[in-house]
C-alpha cells in the first residue's frame, strides 16, 4: 500500500485527524477497525453521507468499517423509545448500505446487542476516573436537552467504552463528537486500553443556512429524497447572491460534485449568459463577483444531486 496516497485520501474534506503519525502506523498493520456510531434519530442526510463517504475512503485502505447504531446512546439523548428508535435503527441501516459501502468488510452493530456485564463494568470503572462536569462538557455539542441530567454523564463515557469494544484502531465522527472523543483519548489509557486515532468530519450547514444539517430542525436533504423533493428543498436553500462562505448550496458543490468532477456545467439561456463550465476556483470567483446568479446554481446543484443519489434512491426502493 502507498501509505502517503492512502493519507492523502483519508485526509481530504476532513476537519482534523488526531494523530496523523499515530494513522500512518495503523495502516502498515493488516488488520485494522474503523468505527463510526449515528443516533437512529430521523432521516439519513448529506450530513452523515460525508462521514460514510470517509468510511469508504477507510475501507479502500483496508480498514474493516463498523456501524454502530447507537439506539441506547439516542434513548439517553431522548430521541425517543426504545421501540421506536430500533425501527428507525432499521431504516438508518438499509441506508447506510444505499450508500455503497462494500458489504463483504463492513459489520453494523445495535448498541442494545452489545450491553454485557463486562461493558458496565468498564463504564462504572470509567466512571470513577472522570468528573460530572468534564462529562457534561463533552456533551455540550450532542446533547438535545437543556436540562441536565445523570444521562449527559452516562453518555460520553459509554461512547468512549464503545471504542474499545468494538476493537476500533479509529473513531470518526462529525465534529460535534469531538470532545467526546477527546475523552475516549484521555480516559482509556488510564484503564490500559488502546487510544483510537480520531477523525474528524466538517458539519454541513442546514438548507436553512444555520450550523448543522439536522433531521430534527427539517433543514435537510435526504439521501432517499425524491428529484422533485430534492429540486425543491435546494431552490429553497439559503444561498445570498454573492455569498460563498457558510453557503450550503455551495458546499453541496464542493462535496457532492468536484469530489467527482473537475468541472460542474451550469446550463442557461443564451439571453442569461449562456452556458458556463467551471472548475470549483472559478464557480468560486464567478459567484463572489455576483456573475452567477442564485437560481442556476441552485439549478445545477439540484441536477448533479438526483442524478449522484440515484443509485441509493434505487436500492432503497428495491430492497
Amino acid at each position: 500500500m502507498d501509505i502517503d496516497k492512502a493519507i492523502e485520501n483519508i485526509s481530504r474534506d476532513t476537519a482534523e485527524i488526531i494523530e496523523i503519525d499515530e494513522l500512518k502506523e495503523l495502516l502498515k498493520k493488516d488488520e485494522k477497525v474503523a468505527y463510526v456510531g449515528f443516533e437512529p434519530s430521523g432521516k439519513v442526510h448529506l450530513g452523515h453521507a460525508l462521514t460514510i463517504k470517509k468510511m469508504k475512503d477507510l475501507q479502500n485502505a483496508g480498514f474493516k468499517i463498523k456501524i454502530f447504531i447507537a439506539n441506547l446512546h439516542a434513548y439517553l439523548n431522548g430521541k425517543g423509545t426504545l421501540d421506536e428508535l430500533n425501527k428507525v435503527a432499521e431504516y438508518n441501516i438499509k441506508c447506510f448500505k444505499a450508500l455503497g459501502l462494500s458489504e463483504d468488510d463492513t459489520e453494523f452493530v445495535l448498541g442494545s446487542e452489545r450491553m454485557n456485564m463486562d461493558f458496565m463494568e468498564r463504564v462504572f470503572h470509567a466512571a470513577t476516573l472522570i468528573s460530572i462536569k468534564r462529562a457534561q462538557r463533552s456533551m455540550a455539542q450532542v446533547s438535545r436537552d437543556e436540562t441536565h441530567n445523570v444521562a449527559e454523564a452516562l453518555y460520553p463515557i459509554m461512547q468512549a467504552l464503545d471504542i474499545h469494544d468494538l476493537n476500533a484502531d479509529v473513531a470518526v465522527g462529525g465534529m460535534e463528537q469531538r470532545k467526546i472523543h477527546m475523552l475516549a483519548r484521555e480516559i482509556l489509557p488510564k484503564m490500559d486500553l488502546n487510544t483510537p486515532v480520531c477523525i474528524h468530519i466538517p458539519l454541513i450547514h442546514g438548507t436553512d443556512g444555520s450550523d448543522k444539517m439536522s433531521s430534527s430542525k427539517g433543514n435537510f436533504i435526504a439521501i432517499d429524497d425524491s428529484p422533485k423533493d430534492i429540486k425543491d428543498k435546494v431552490n429553497k436553500s439559503f444561498c445570498p447572491t454573492g455569498v460563498v462562505e457558510d453557503n450550503p448550496v455551495i458546499e453541496m458543490a464542493h462535496y457532492y460534485i468536484f469530489d467527482e468532477h473537475e468541472k460542474m456545467l451550469i446550463e442557461r439561456p443564451e439571453k442569461f449568459g449562456g452556458n458556463l463550465e467551471l472548475t470549483e476556483e472559478e464557480l468560486i470567483d464567478v459567484f463572489s463577483k455576483e456573475e452567477l446568479h442564485p437560481m442556476d446554481l441552485k439549478n445545477t446543484v439540484s441536477k448533479y444531486l438526483i442524478d449522484r443519489f440515484a443509485p441509493a434512491r434505487e436500492y432503497m426502493e428495491n430492497n
